[in-house]
């Protein structure tokens, strides 16, 4: 599949499974899964025809892995990143010694004051890998990583969450678990 098209249509559905179901008439059901036949038919009815095929290629072939299939490959859902309403079921785990997030440094004078917030989104977003971190930073300025002390938290009482595609959830990062990443 063209990588153009790949992007295209990740795009338009991490907005429809993430932020926006209604935009094309569907509903998440619990667990924030729809039936892939629903989401094609809406999708089609909309304008924006998606086949079998290219969804197939988005869901197995996206560089961050957002969404995933129901084990019958009947019904889909993104993996995290959620704006709407929904629990996504995961059960709470124990973090690595350390985990990362990546940020622009523009932002830094704010997260120093606040912590890291998880925004309109469910959860803060992690990683135990600084290059991807280092990527997402520079979607939004000059990038930054910064440490976060995850063992630490989780001793304090703090709850992490990690998806399929190894994303680490938190609900909020406070200051004094935070550090910059040489």
């Amino acid at each position: 599949m063209d990588p153009k098209e790949l992007k295209q249509n990740s795009k338009r559905l991490s907005y429809v499974l993430r932020h926006r179901p209604d935009s094309v008439g569907v509903e998440l059901e619990a667990g924030g899964w729809v039936a892939v036949d629903i989401l094609l038919a809406a999708l089609a009815r909309e304008g924006q025809a998606v086949s079998p095929e290219v969804l197939e290629a988005v869901v197995r072939d996206n560089d961050k892995q957002r969404f995933e299939f129901s084990a019958d490959r009947q019904q889909i859902r993104a993996r995290q990143g959620h704006s709407t309403q929904v629990d996504l079921g995961y059960q709470p785990v124990t973090p690595p010694d350390v985990l990362y997030h990546g940020t622009a440094t523009r932002f830094l004078a704010s997260i120093f004051d606040e912590g890291l917030v998880k925004g309109r989104r469910h959860h803060v977003h992690l990683s135990t890998n600084q290059e991807t971190m280092l990527q997402v930073g520079a979607r939004h300025g000059k990038p930054v990583v910064l440490s976060v002390a995850a063992k630490e938290m989780a001793a304090a009482g703090h709850t992490f969450f990690v998806t399929g595609n190894q994303v680490w959830l938190t609900d909020h990062v406070p200051v004094e678990y935070l550090g910059v990443v040489d």
